[in-house]
């Protein structure tokens, strides 16, 4: 199985360069690929108590900031290098003063693995959520670097708990710690001999509480929303768009990539922001967020929050909005998660399939308030974050 994990790897290789042909995402992955272990050995020369933390992009890292800011103050003399796989999360990270060096991850490869394990000699691995690198895990468990997962969830559809996935599961039995968000969780990992599991929640919950008591102000963002109620509708896609532009509110699109945006600039009274002055906010009812960074500030601005990709792959983060008391609205697709399933069986989210549960869900949430119940929720889910660096 080995053998035929690195083929995997081999042919995913060869398809990215042939996707990056017309891809730019595949195209800028290609090109930081390029001599990354090279770049990663001179940059760590010589230094030591490096701690390892893997993202595979920006909301990943969200989830795990507050660990690796407790772990910091807790380690002043450890040094913190990330590594991302995707250029989306790279380029949004790249500055951040809680790392110390930021990296792509070199591609999963046997010869990778090892050059990282015995040359850079991390003191310790932490995987946030779920990406997960079989070699990387086996040659970190040869050089007995202790390897831990942090608010990860599983579910019984996965392959380590098929009768196929044997293999994967002893590599999961490698990882010294699992720090999973729910009871089910961990169950499953008991049912496959994994029993260094300790369940404390997503500690992405303390990252969105201290974004959204940042000072955020946007002038135009704020006369806009003056006129009539908005919704703001956060990562989100074509398939999104279409059930939205029909609404009688004035919309707030943050499209999931700017790539879109000459579609979206078709739609009837629809403004760039970048484009957008204060006296064109009385004409327009949508406006379209083509400034990437500033989505999980400007949910403070909404009456509600629909978070896009329910009609895709699947939802993108919603406590981002759900911070701020607001009710939540998303698609089909969203049973990976959950904090939605949360929401949901609290009242504060619904997900809707077609356009009439979309509008009953605005009818319904026009007429209840669900501050207090957010509130709540969000004051009795702190304290993952640190119970995960009390253990690493």
């Amino acid at each position: 199985m080995n053998g035929l994990y690195n083929i995997f790897i081999l042919v995913y290789k060869i398809s990215l360069r042939f996707v990056s042909l017309f891809n730019n995402k595949a195209k800028e992955i290609i090109k930081n690929q390029k001599d990354l272990i090279k770049k990663i050995q001179t940059s760590t020369k010589g230094e030591k108590n490096i701690v390892w933390f893997h993202a595979a992009s920006l909301g990943e890292f969200e989830q795990g900031k507050a660990v690796i800011k407790i772990y910091r103050k807790k380690n002043p003399t450890h040094k913190i290098l990330l590594s991302l796989y995707s250029p989306s999360g790279y380029n949004n990270i790249k500055k951040s003063d809680l790392i110390n060096w930021i990296f792509y991850l070199p591609h999963d490869t046997q010869k990778n693995a090892k050059i990282i394990a015995k040359n850079i000699k991390p003191l310790k691995v932490v995987f946030i959520n779920q990406e997960f690198w079989f070699n990387y895990i086996e040659e970190f468990n040869k050089e007995n670097i202790p390897i831990y997962f942090i608010s990860s969830i599983f579910r019984k559809e996965q392959y380590f708990f098929k009768f196929y996935g044997k293999w994967f599961a002893r590599k999961l039995q490698k990882v010294n710690y699992f720090f999973v968000q729910n009871t089910e969780s961990k169950q499953l990992l008991k049912s496959i001999n994994i029993h260094n599991v300790k369940v404390v929640g997503n500690s992405r919950i303390e990252s969105v509480l201290n974004n959204s008591k940042q000072k955020y102000s946007n002038k135009i963002i704020q006369e806009f929303c003056k006129k009539k109620k908005v919704i703001i509708a956060g990562s989100s896609y074509m398939s999104d768009w279409y059930l939205l532009k029909k609404l009688d509110y004035n919309i707030i699109i943050a499209p999931h990539e700017l790539n879109n945006l000459d579609k979206l600039k078709t739609i009837n009274n629809a403004i760039l922001l970048s484009n957008c002055k204060i006296s064109d906010c009385k004409n327009c009812s949508i406006l379209i967020i083509d400034e990437i960074g500033i989505l999980s500030k400007i949910y403070r601005y909404a009456d509600i929050a629909y978070i896009g990709g329910g009609f895709e792959k699947g939802i993108h983060n919603c406590l981002e909005a759900a911070v701020y008391n607001i009710p939540v609205i998303f698609g089909p697709k969203y049973h990976k998660f959950q904090e939605a399933r949360d929401l949901i069986s609290m009242g504060v989210a619904k997900s809707i399939n077609n356009y009439d549960e979309l509008k009953n869900a605005i009818k319904h949430f026009e007429e209840k308030d669900v501050k207090k119940i957010s509130s709540d929720y969000f004051n009795n889910k702190l304290g993952s974050s640190e119970m995960i660096t009390q253990h690493i």
